[in-house]
């Protein structure tokens, strides 16, 4: 097989400089503003490439004695006989939600597959000694939101994580676990069951060459892409010291929404969690609590594969279906209320009431001359 046909010269660039040992996310961002690309960054002469801030004489060692772009090839080579795909920020399936964050990542190697349906996505993060209460409430959560089709995205970490993959799993829903290693090691190495069981229902990414090893460094960088995956952030338990933390503050920084669950004023594992909310985080009691929070999609997506409905904004996803069905003839267009009755296959006092419970929920706005029109996102 020919790799290098498989990649652009700018994806193997993009590949290549991801794996330059002691170039991470934040000094890639700044070689990417002074060189405009990743093609640009490997044909830099080394005396510009030093005048970055980040750029020291070890990483210039290892450009100077690396072939990078060998380099990319035999990892996209290795990628393809595990059965994992290389994503760079040029490729139409890079999802849109992480290129609108602050450093995003440049490669994702991806097991599995990202679907269209997962920008609905909400991030469950927590403590990784996590109470009996905390796991009760991390699978109610993360199981509701699954069944409402909403993925679930988590770090795979022990605790909190890897109880909000599994329930999700169990609810028949997608989940995607991102990973601070590459993905020729599963970290920690109890849980590989359970990624061989997200990449069928779901993905398991990670950022880091396929085999970079866990190192503590590297996962406050994955929190980012937690964050930065989801429309929003539940933090299930956590000390006030605890690394879940990191995930919150990504979040704000992105604009996502943050919710905490409370917990016993007196337990450790839930002070980060008061801290949160006592700054701003909103305080959440069930999956309804975070459908009402959420924004609206950048664009609207297909419900599930075998529906032909549209979600534009989260909440919707609490309807029932009659109330699906009224809202789905509507465009943002006004339409006259008696139109409405007429394709509908209901009783008109049935889409009446319909109607007014859309126009409660802020769904549907009702206009002078008996028309109607669903609210633009």
């Amino acid at each position: 097989m020919n790799v290098q046909a498989e990649l652009s010269r700018s994806q193997q660039a993009c590949l290549a400089l991801n794996m330059i040992k002691g170039v991470g996310p934040r000094t890639q961002t700044l070689l990417l503003e002074k060189f405009g690309s990743a093609r640009n960054v490997l044909s830099a002469s080394l005396s510009s490439l030093g005048q970055v801030r980040g750029v020291g004489e070890k990483i210039i060692n290892f450009i100077r004695e690396t072939d990078l772009y060998d380099l990319a090839r035999r990892e996209y080579a290795e990628c393809e006989k595990l059965g994992v795909s290389v994503i760079t920020r040029e490729d139409e399936q890079y999802p849109v939600s992480l290129s609108e964050i602050f450093d995003p990542p440049i490669v994702l190697y991806q097991k599995g597959a990202i679907k269209s349906a997962d920008q609905l996505a909400v991030a469950i993060v927590g403590s990784r000694k996590c109470t009996p209460y905390g796991r009760r409430i991390a699978e109610r959560l993360s199981a509701g939101l699954a069944r409402a089709g909403v993925t679930v995205v988590s770090g795979l970490a022990r605790g909190v994580d890897a109880i909000a993959h599994r329930a999700a799993i169990k609810a028949g829903g997608r989940t995607i676990a991102v990973l601070a290693n590459g993905l020729t090691m599963t970290y920690p190495p109890e849980h590989a069951a359970l990624a061989e069981e997200i990449s069928r229902q779901g993905a398991v990414l990670s950022e880091s060459p396929l085999h970079m090893e866990p190192t503590r460094g590297l996962f406050p960088q994955r929190n980012r892409i937690v964050s930065g995956l989801s429309l929003g952030v539940i933090v299930v338990e956590a000390s006030k010291t605890s690394g879940t933390l990191h995930t919150a503050r990504h979040a704000m920084e992105q604009g996502r929404e943050v919710f905490a669950v409370p917990g016993p004023i007196d337990s450790r594992e839930s002070e980060g969690c008061h801290h949160l909310i006592r700054d701003g985080a909103t305080l959440i009691q069930s999956v309804d609590d975070i459908l009402q929070e959420l924004g609206p999609l950048s664009t609207p997506v297909q419900k599930t594969e075998a529906e032909n409905i549209e979600v534009r904004v989260p909440r919707e996803l609490n309807l029932s279906q009659q109330q699906t069905e009224i809202l789905n003839l509507l465009g943002t267009e006004p339409t006259a209320v008696d139109t409405i009755i007429e394709k509908a296959n209901i009783e008109p006092s049935r889409v009446l009431s319909t109607l007014t419970i859309l126009e409660m929920k802020r769904l549907v706005e009702r206009l002078p001359g008996n028309q109607i029109l669903r609210i633009p996102r």
